[in-house]
């Protein structure tokens, strides 16, 4: 029997698919999107199976409204993948697939490329031409620039011809536009090596040869010191895979790291290369999208969301940075690109290449037991030299703005020397926090138990966790003092101290505040490598992953935040966060030099990664990690709850652990914890609670969740409040 019923996955929070008639003339096709009626609106959802089956009577069906493909969206294993991801990271399929998909493919835009707009002369515009123009230079252009045949709209506007001028010239009925459908042509026939690529070392050509040995799926994870030359591995891996017409996806955590990587490749070859990040338009990442889908594009590069990218070809994947915490999704569908990367690979029978510097703790621990290869790079290319690492005791010493003075005159000595200096703090704005002189009231955030962060370049009070703000205010809120005073440094603070100290030099700070403007980022980080800038302030976005070959001195201004914590997590952040900073010191000929300033010199952490390394460090950390049955030895999950009223959530979770701990997968290997106020116990005027599962499985804790949460949308305090599910949660706040 041909099927008259779909199965529609939609984009709503519930664990359900929908039944629809499928209308005479219709076609829907399992991957496929419809456009159907869903209350009084009409949503686009996909298709998930064909039946002649419903467990509703037929005649409460709704129709299909209309379908919207003929063909999948998505290949059979990239669409296994994401109905893996929904049911491991527990978030409805419906949710799941928008998310994996486009804006402009979830309102309903056709799955192809838009036609584009060109404009061509007409019979008058050809006489016209001939003739100079001389009194009108941008019209004449416009003739010039036509006069070779059709041109597409965003080509003029490249050559600087405005949509106005060419209003004008139509107007005179010497242009005209029309409209064409973009030629798909491969771009294989025309790959190319385009740059002379460098001597390797001994350790780059076998991590080159043992990816290249095989064509099927294995992991391998590049740990490689930071200037040991993993890009040039990539590289060279890539090449083989673009020469045989594959395509290749390159994952970087953050859009900053974008620019100077995207350079490295297109100098390297001559292919078509693409962006996906969350700097781009709908457009543009629908634009993108299709490249990967038609085989416009050889090679893709992106952040997290780049990974759900569709390919004709796909035949590697490499995600560099891989401990970046940036590649675990925070909200909505709470997946880890890192992991679902390895697994695409895996359903694709493609290699992947996890590289970094200072590996996640989970991804060293699967290299150690066998699960994946294990290269090393353990020589900085080139003639670069290992910095020299040193510790600044600041017990007792003035800091002006977070700067010491045996830091001042190392800072001098380099800088006097035609050298650039790197300082990096990661706290934003002027200062972390404001507070009376005269009764000590600080300016707390209304909606949330945090502190006001000041802006000073803005006059401005912010939250960093709700993002309220308001104007700084004058007298004290509590006492109508005036002495209020700014504590603490903020990178604001820091460039206007050293404009003071050093005014012969220009100082630059990167940070999100600074780099808001699209382009911005890109602008800054070319005049540092033009040396237009001596000293450069930076949060985490300048630590890691950029070339700067002047830069000789490296200075990490507040390590103790860091040092004591209550998340399990931490010391590895801190190390990573170390080595990359490190990293960033000594990169060219030049020797470099890295100073951490503490209150805590002795502190064992800081004297592992100070003289015996990263590795060192990691091997006792999963030690530590093993004798408290933490991951990657066991498995968590954490449920997060929020609502107006505190105790309403309280109730709420009280219920839910009664739910675990009656599940009959709950046994002594598995643990609940809690509940407990979050951390940050109430942001944007909702309290916030949590919940941690532990089990020693994968499998366990799935079972354990999958059985549970039925239940749990069953209670009635469900429908109250807000609630989430994160498994494998990589934040605990």
């Amino acid at each position: 029997m041909t099927p008259n019923i779909a199965k529609v996955a939609l984009p709503v929070p519930l664990d359900k698919q929908f039944d629809y008639l499928i209308k005479t003339g219709q076609s829907p096709v399992i991957g496929g999107r419809v456009k159907v009626p869903f209350g009084p609106k009409q949503l686009v959802g996909v298709v998930i199976s064909l039946t002649d089956h419903s467990d509703f009577p037929m005649e409460q069906l709704k129709p299909i409204t209309a379908v919207l493909d003929t063909a999948p969206l998505w290949s059979s294993p990239l669409f296994s993948l994401l109905t893996w991801a929904s049911s491991y990271y527990q978030y409805p399929l419906g949710d799941t697939l928008a998310n994996a998909m486009p804006t402009l493919l979830r309102k309903g835009r056709e799955a192809s490329a838009a036609s584009l707009k060109m404009w061509q002369l007409t019979a008058s515009g050809q006489e016209q031409a001939a003739s100079t123009l001389s009194r009108a230079p941008r019209q004449q252009q416009v003739l010039q620039a036509l006069r070779r045949g059709k041109v597409s709209h965003e080509d003029l506007l490249a050559e600087d011809i405005n949509a106005a001028i060419l209003s004008t010239v139509a107007k005179k009925g010497w242009i005209e536009s029309v409209t064409e459908q973009p030629t798909l042509r491969p771009w294989q026939p025309d790959f190319a090596v385009t740059e002379e690529k460098p001597r390797l070392n001994e350790e780059q050509a076998i991590a080159i040869a043992a990816v290249n040995a095989q064509d099927a799926f294995g992991c391998y994870l590049l740990e490689g010191i930071t200037g040991s030359g993993k890009t040039e591995v990539y590289l060279n891996v890539l090449e083989p895979i673009l020469a045989a017409g594959k395509q290749a996806l390159i994952l970087v955590p953050e859009i900053g790291l974008t620019p100077q990587t995207i350079n490295r490749f297109r100098r390297r070859f001559n292919v078509p290369l693409q962006t996906i990040h969350s700097g781009l338009n709908d457009n543009e990442r629908m634009a993108a999208w299709l490249a990967g889908r038609d085989n416009q594009a050889g090679i893709i590069i992106g952040t997290r969301s780049a990974l759900f990218t569709p390919f004709a070809n796909l035949g590697i994947i490499i995600v560099d940075e891989e401990h970046d915490g940036s590649y675990k999704q925070q909200d909505t569908l709470r997946y880890h690109a890192r992991d679902l990367a390895v697994m695409r690979a895996s359903q694709e029978r493609i290699p992947v290449v996890l590289g970094s510097a200072t590996p996640a703790l989970e991804t060293l621990h699967n290299a150690k037991s066998g699960k994946y290869h294990h290269l090393t790079l353990s020589k900085r290319a080139g003639q670069a030299q290992a910095a020299r690492h040193g510790v600044l005791d600041v017990k007792g010493l003035y800091l002006e703005s977070g700067l010491s003075a045996p830091l001042i005159a190392r800072m001098r000595t380099h800088l006097q020397a035609g050298n650039q200096v790197m300082l990096f703090l990661n706290r934003r704005g002027f200062s972390p926090a404001v507070i009376c002189h005269e009764c000590g009231w600080l300016a707390e955030c209304k909606r949330c138990d945090a502190y006001y962060t000041f802006h000073q370049q803005s006059g401005e009070l912010r939250c960093h966790h709700c993002a309220t703000q308001r104007p700084m205010m004058h007298q004290c809120e509590q006492c109508g003092s005036t002495q209020l005073n700014a504590v603490g440094v903020g990178t604001e603070q820091l460039e206007q101290q050293l404009a003071t100290l050093f005014p012969d030099y220009r100082t630059v700070r990167i940070d999100r505040d600074s780099t808001r403007r699209k382009g911005s980022l890109e602008n800054y980080l070319e005049a540092i490598r033009n040396n237009e800038y001596q000293i450069l302030i930076g949060t985490q976005m300048l630590a890691k992953g950029h070339h700067f070959p002047d830069v000789t001195l490296v200075a990490l201004l507040d390590v103790d935040s860091a040092l004591f914590c209550n998340d399990f997590r931490a010391p590895e952040r801190l190390a990573q966060l170390f080595i990359q900073v490190a990293g960033r010191a000594g990169r060219a000929s030049k020797p470099g030099e890295v100073v951490l300033q503490t209150h805590h010199p002795e502190h064992a952490l800081l004297q592992a990664l100070l003289y015996k390394g990263y590795d060192h460090f990691a091997q006792g950390a999963l030690t530590e990690r093993k004798q408290a049955w933490l991951p990657p030895f066991t498995y968590l999950a954490l449920l997060r709850a929020e609502a107006n009223d505190s105790a309403l959530v309280e109730q709420f979770f009280q219920q839910v652990r009664g739910i675990f701990e009656n599940s009959p997968v709950y046994s002594d290997e598995t643990m609940v914890m809690g509940p407990n106020p979050a951390p940050l116990s109430r942001r944007a005027g909702r309290y916030r609670w949590q919940l941690l599962l532990q089990a020693p499985s994968r499998k366990t804790l799935q079972q354990w969740i999958s059985i549970a949460k039925p239940a749990i949308q069953l209670l009635p305090l469900a429908k109250k409040i807000r609630w989430s599910i994160d498994v494998e949660p990589q934040d605990l706040t």
